[in-house]
């Protein structure tokens, strides 16, 4: 497994390297990555940056808001916090897993005396309170799983900047983002700095003391900086994805998360049609939305449409029946 660690704190250029990574490097290799932001919002793939970032706070303090390649939700990015990433062969799976990648850090923290559980859709926990949240994206044949871990991060900040809808309060009975948060370093003996951690989850994840990152050359710097550039730092990825529709239909999904869906309609039939939310696939949703769009708003011929598709893999954990129920529903 060959190791990189990112020479930047700039999130853009993080997440223009994963890509360059994922999309560029020697497939028949596998890659594990190491890299901290500063101060940043990172979102999911699928999600409105508008209803996701408190924009006044990120203005406020500086922080910077980015759209990642996988699904998802929103999380909050820190010199607290260590990002990691894992590139390589899918073998054959179609669909996400993501305990797979996260049981190896709860099983390290474990040895340090943390009680770390993989739990949910994509958090690891100590005693309830989310440190690690996870993502994955899959494309042909390869898989990228990256996640936080929250070390020693201002929590009050993720409070701050962050907009939790209260469906999501409710399905995990929690009443703050405060309360449902944490970082790992209370749970450490006093002292216990975030290079320490960092050189222990190295030897865990890679087996030997001592790894040497991957050094990048000028050629390839210059790739990550383009693919920078023409993605990550541009206004249009991060934010014009925001919808201007008529209708909007939302429901938080056990096991899914929440899909949000805005549409507009012309005598009865689908006339464009966009999904958001903090959900996982392997498929991209515009697919889904160009097989919709001119079909009428009829429970027999959606299903009919929708028969040959795998609805599950625009919606991890997703139902057919309940895709149309949310479709159909009425104000």
């Amino acid at each position: 497994m060959i190791y990189i660690e990112s020479p930047s704190t700039d999130p853009t250029f993080n997440l223009a390297l994963e890509q360059y990574v994922f999309d560029h490097m020697d497939k028949s290799q596998e890659y594990f990555m190491l890299w901290q932001n500063d101060n940043a919002v990172v979102i999911g793939k699928n999600q409105n940056a508008f209803a996701e970032v408190n924009q006044k706070v990120a203005d406020a303090k500086n922080i910077v808001v980015t759209r990642r390649l996988s699904g998802g939700g929103a999380v909050y990015h820190d010199l607290g916090n260590l990002n990691f990433t894992f590139i390589l062969d899918a073998k054959n799976a179609e669909d996400l897993n993501i305990r797979l990648f996260c049981q190896p850090i709860a099983d390290l923290l474990h040895t340090l005396g943390v009680p770390a559980e993989v739990n949910g859709r994509n958090d690891i926990t100590i005693e309830g309170k989310k440190f690690s949240g996870n993502s994955q994206y899959l494309k042909q044949g390869r898989i990228m799983h990256h996640g936080t871990l929250m070390f020693d991060s201002d929590l009050a900040v993720v409070a701050d900047v962050l907009r939790v809808s209260a469906d999501k309060f409710e399905s995990k009975s929690a009443k703050s983002v405060k309360s449902r948060i944490t970082n790992i370093a209370p749970y450490l003996p006093e002292g216990f700095r975030l290079t320490h951690f960092k050189s222990l989850l190295l030897e865990h994840i890679l087996k030997t003391k001592n790894a040497t990152p991957y050094v990048f050359s000028t050629n390839e710097m210059q790739q990550i900086k383009q693919i920078q550039e023409n993605r990550y730092a541009c206004w249009d990825w991060n934010y014009g994805r925001s919808p201007a529709y008529r209708v909007k239909k939302s429901r938080r999904f056990e096991g899914c998360g929440t899909i949000e869906i805005y549409m507009n309609n012309e005598n009865g039939m689908i006339s464009d049609i966009q999904f958001f939310g903090d959900f996982f696939g392997i498929a991209d949703t515009k697919q889904l939305a160009l097989q919709l769009k001119g079909l009428p708003l009829e429970r027999s011929v959606l299903m009919e449409q929708l028969a040959p598709c795998k609805i599950e893999q625009y919606f991890h954990g997703l139902q057919i029946e309940d895709f149309l129920a949310l479709l159909l529903q009425t104000e």
